[in-house]
C-alpha cells in the first residue's frame, strides 16, 4: 500500500512537470514554431543582407554629417538584433552616446547587457547573417569624411578598420595567430594599409611600435611567437598591432582581462600615454568600475542592451543616479572596508527574446514607484553633461509630489 502511494506521487510529479515544459507560458518551443521562426528570420536578413551586398551603391547613402563636430563617433539610437531559431534578441536596444576627440568613454556593465555588441556594431564585425544592425546611426568622423557606418559598404569598411577604427580584443593568445611569429604580424597591418611601404620600413616601424608599448628587447620579440611571450606581452603586442596606423579610435574590449594587477595597470598606463601621444579617442568597455574610474572622461552604463545612465566620471562615481548603477557601486570591494558578504543585486536580468514593455530593471529594483508601471522611461537629464533613464528623477513626478 505504500509502495502504491509513492508510485501516485511520483506519478503526479512526472505530469505536472510534463505540463510546465509544454505549458505555451514557459520558454518551451516546439520544432514546428521554431522552424516558422527561422522561416520569417530567413526573409528578413534576406532583404537587409540584399540591400547591403548591392554593387556601386551611391555615395550619398553612407556619407553624412556630425550632429557635434567635438565628437570622433555618435552612436544614436542604434538597434543590433540576433535573429535566432527561437526568437529575435534585442542585444543592443537604442542606444544613443557619443565619443568626443581625444578623451576615453567607458561602457561598463554586467556580462551580457550588449556593451561587446555595440563596438562590434561599430565595426560591422556582428556575425551575419543572423547579426543585423536594423535601425539607427553609427556616424563615425574620419578627418576627410563622415559616414554612416550601418550603411557603408563593405569595401569601404575593410579601408577604415585597422586604419582609422582599431580594436583591442579581450583575450591576446586567441587574437595573435599562432603559427606566425609577432613581427610577420604587426607588419602585415601596415602593408595592408601602406601599399607603399617596403618590407624593410615595415620591419622599421613593427620594432618602433613594439618599443613604443615599452618592450624592452623589440628586436628578439619580432622573430618569437606568440606562445613565447607571457600574457602581459602578448597583450602589448597586440596594442602595437592596434597602433600601427595611428588610428583616431581605439576599442578597448577588456584590455587587462586574465592579467594580474600589475600587469593591469601598466596596460592601463600604457594606453592612457599613447592616447596623448597620437592624439585618439579610446572606447574602453569593461565590467571593472576600477578600471573606468582610473582611465575615463565620459562613463556608459549599459543594462540589457539599453544606456541606463551617462555622465562624466565625476558625476557618475560622485553622484550615480539609476538604483542599477547604485547597485554596481555597492557591489564593488572597497580596500579597508570588513564585510560579512558583498552586495550582490537580487533577481536577474529579463529574457533578451521576450523583453518587457515597462523598465528592464523594475523586477530588480528596490526603489519602485508607481510609474515605473508604465512604459520604458525617458532620458531625464540632471544636467548639461548627465542624463539617466529613471522615473524617480522625471521632473513631472517631482512637482506632483511638491503640490
Amino acid at each position: 500500500m505504500e509502495k502504491k502511494k509513492i508510485n501516485i506521487k511520483i506519478l503526479s510529479f512526472l505530469k505536472e512537470k510534463k505540463e510546465q515544459i509544454f505549458n505555451k507560458e514557459s520558454n518551451y518551443i516546439s520544432a514546428k514554431e521554431s522552424a516558422k521562426i527561422s522561416r520569417k528570420n530567413r526573409k528578413i536578413t534576406n532583404q537587409i543582407e540584399k540591400q547591403r551586398k548591392r554593387r556601386n551603391i551611391p555615395e550619398n547613402e553612407y556619407i553624412t554629417q556630425m550632429k557635434n563636430a567635438e565628437n570622433v563617433v555618435e552612436f544614436d539610437n542604434v538597434h543590433t538584433y540576433f535573429f535566432t531559431d527561437i526568437g529575435t534578441v534585442k542585444a543592443v536596444d537604442g542606444v544613443t552616446f557619443d565619443v568626443p576627440y581625444g578623451k576615453t568613454v567607458g561602457v561598463v556593465g554586467e556580462s551580457g547587457c550588449g556593451k561587446s555588441v555595440t563596438s562590434l556594431s561599430l565595426i560591422q564585425l556582428v556575425q551575419r547573417p543572423q547579426g543585423q544592425t536594423v535601425e539607427g546611426e553609427i556616424r563615425f568622423n574620419s578627418g576627410e569624411k563622415v559616414y554612416n557606418v550601418v550603411k557603408t559598404p563593405e569595401r569601404i569598411m575593410q579601408t577604415l578598420r585597422g586604419n582609422d577604427i582599431t580594436m583591442i580584443f579581450q583575450e591576446p593568445m586567441t587574437t595573435l595567430n599562432p603559427v606566425f611569429r609577432i613581427g610577420a604580424q604587426v607588419e602585415e597591418v601596415l602593408l595592408l594599409h601602406n601599399k607603399d611601404m617596403t618590407k624593410e620600413q615595415a620591419k622599421e616601424k613593427t620594432i618602433a611600435l613594439l618599443e613604443l608599448v615599452g618592450i624592452a628587447n623589440s628586436e628578439r620579440v619580432y622573430r618569437n611567437f606568440p606562445h613565447e611571450l607571457s600574457g602581459g606581452m602578448r597583450q602589448r603586442v597586440v596594442i602595437a598591432m592596434a597602433l600601427a596606423c595611428d588610428p583616431k579610435l581605439i576599442i578597448a574590449d577588456e584590455p587587462t582581462t586574465a592579467l594580474d594587477v600589475t600587469i593591469q595597470a601598466q596596460i592601463l598606463g600604457l594606453l592612457s600615454d599613447i592616447k596623448g601621444k597620437i592624439n585618439s579617442s579610446i572606447m574602453l568597455i569593461t565590467h571593472d568600475l576600477g578600471v573606468i574610474a582610473e582611465m575615463a572622461d565620459y562613463v556608459v552604463v549599459m543594462y540589457a542592451g539599453r544606456v541606463i545612465e551617462k555622465g562624466t566620471a565625476k558625476e557618475i562615481f560622485k553622484n550615480p543616479a539609476h538604483p542599477y548603477t547604485v547597485g554596481l557601486m555597492r557591489s564593488k570591494p572597497v580596500v579597508g572596508r570588513k564585510v560579512e558578504r558583498l552586495y550582490n543585486i537580487p533577481g536577474n536580468v529579463p529574457n533578451p527574446i521576450n523583453m518587457p514593455n515597462y523598465c528592464y530593471f523594475k523586477d530588480r529594483c528596490e526603489k519602485c514607484i508607481e510609474a515605473c508601471n508604465g512604459d520604458y522611461p525617458p532620458e531625464f537629464q540632471l544636467s548639461e553633461t548627465h542624463f539617466v533613464s529613471c522615473y524617480l528623477y522625471d521632473p513631472q513626478l517631482k512637482e506632483g509630489e511638491s503640490k
